[in-house]
């Protein structure tokens, strides 16, 4: 699908995340945002309402509206194949939210269809092109470390059920801190060191149910699925390496932490679930601050950039092929910490190059 003009948008998932999106999605200027779906057709036309977008309703009522290029896809990890596929088939663009998929079959499914198609399937975390971590590539790529040699992820804390009204799918199939949490780290590091070849990995879980701890449903039990605390040695195709800590279960909470040593310095990341944040690097010299440089507008930011893309005719900078590499990175480890042996990898991506420090969502250029 091409065209010229603002691009035509409609968001499929109606949920906590949406105010998020909807609110960056209806201030950029290159995207006009017609519709808001969801199963529950009162909380979409709540949102859409509250955001100012005319239309709301059901997902096929969405996919009728020829005028709406991209879907962006809110719905929960155990239906966003699904939920994306319909899409690809109305001949639409998507942008999804991370995971990609939740195995890899699916995900290879899902990308070979859009291919198949001409369309475009992009999935988070679009934390990558924010001010923050741009800055720490346009670092690395510039050559402030040297070669990146090693990497270091972290993401420690108690789990997200104290905090959030609905957190049985974090911890379902498709959850956990290495599902939810990894996309952001994993990501990271692949546009460091590129494809990740091998991983050996370890998982475990602290105990089998937990407690929501607030919202209306505060007090409630339920299920655990998946390990909640996952840790990682990667390999990369170049050489580099990198450990990798997600956990649910440390009451000492260490978040957003990413460091890459290289031949001549380390820099640490800014959180990589975050738009802004300072660059450290660590020389001969001592340490030094870069502030961060670009934009800081949070999610709904890789939408603007995929529009910009589609009607430039070039490649977006967090396309399916990435998302479906760190799906199988996702899947390595779950299969490396289950079977205790380690887990090779087939598919490879190339990082995206770096924005430009004064690229702006919020400047129309269509």
């Amino acid at each position: 699908m091409t065209g010229t003009g603002k691009v035509g948008v409609g968001v499929v998932g109606a949920g906590t995340i949406s105010d998020q999106y909807l609110e960056n999605l209806t201030a950029f200027p290159d995207l006009d945002v017609r519709f808001v779906a969801d199963i529950d057709t009162a909380r979409a036309a709540a949102q859409a309402e509250k955001w100012g977008v005319a239309g709301s309703g059901t997902y096929d009522e969405l996919l009728a509206d020829d005028a709406i290029e991209i879907v962006v896809n809110l719905t929960i990890p155990a239906v966003h194949v699904e939920v994306a596929l319909k899409a690809v088939e109305a001949g639409k663009h998507v942008w999804g939210e991370k995971p990609y998929a939740l195995d890899v079959p699916s995900g290879r499914v899902l990308l070979e269809a859009a291919q198949a198609a001409g369309v475009r399937v992009a999935v988070a975390p679009d934390t990558i092109l924010g001010a923050g971590l741009q800055t720490a590539f346009r670092a690395v790529r510039g050559g402030e470390i040297g070669a990146p040699l090693t990497g270091l992820a972290l993401f420690q804390s108690p789990g997200p059920e104290s905090w959030h009204p609905s957190p049985e799918f974090l911890f379902a199939k498709g959850g956990g801190p290495l599902f939810d949490i990894g996309p952001y780290y994993l990501t990271t590091l692949v546009q460091i060191f590129g494809s990740v070849s091998k991983v050996y990995a370890h998982g475990s879980t602290s105990r089998t149910t937990r407690v929501i701890g607030s919202g209306p449903k505060a007090g409630t039990e339920f299920p655990v699925e998946v390990p909640t605390h996952v840790s990682a040695l990667l390999e990369f195709a170049n050489g580099g390496s990198a450990q990798i800590v997600f956990s649910f279960d440390s009451k000492l909470r260490r978040t957003g932490f990413v460091e890459i040593a290289g031949t001549e310095g380390t820099v640490v990341f800014p959180d990589p679930n975050n738009f802004d944040g300072d660059t450290v690097i660590h020389g001969e010299d001592g340490e030094r601050v870069l502030p961060a440089e670009g934009s800081t507008y949070s999610r709904g930011t890789g939408v603007a950039e995929l529009a910009q893309a589609i009607r430039e005719d070039r490649a977006e900078r967090v396309p399916g092929e990435l998302a479906f590499h760190v799906l199988e990175v996702m899947v390595a480890i779950a299969e490396s910490a289950e079977t205790k042996t380690p887990v090779e990898l087939t598919s490879t991506v190339t990082p995206a190059e770096s924005l430009d420090p004064a690229w702006d969502p919020s400047v129309a250029t269509l």
